[in-house]
């Protein structure tokens, strides 16, 4: 699997625009947190590049202020571990901790 890491939050237009073009897939991991960790593994587990989405990684130890940026442009509360699918610059899907899966991002695509 193949993350885009977000770094800056001028990188969150980029993300609104690129997804016009295909879904997009922000993954926001805690990295002291033992469940963001499992999901992640989860989520790398059972990726697959044919579902079309290009997947964002977000470490909010490294980045907190963009997460605040990422609940204000989408509009959901912000979570950790936290994955939200963007299609045509709206958040249509999200879910956290245990409930972060490859098949409720499939089914949401």
């Amino acid at each position: 699997m193949n993350w885009n890491k977000i770094t800056s939050d001028a990188q969150l237009d980029e993300i609104k625009e690129e997804s016009a073009k295909q879904p997009v897939l922000i993954f926001k991991h805690s990295t002291t947190c033992s469940i963001s960790a499992m999901a992640l593994s989860r989520m790398e587990r059972n990726w697959s590049d044919q579902l079309g989405v290009k997947p964002y990684y977000l470490d909010l130890l490294a980045n907190r202020p963009i997460s605040k940026q990422i609940e204000q442009v989408f509009g959901v509360e912000h979570e950790s571990p936290q994955v939200l699918l963007i299609r045509n610059g709206e958040c249509v899907y999200d879910a956290s901790h245990m409930a972060i899966s490859f098949t409720g991002l499939q089914q949401a695509v």
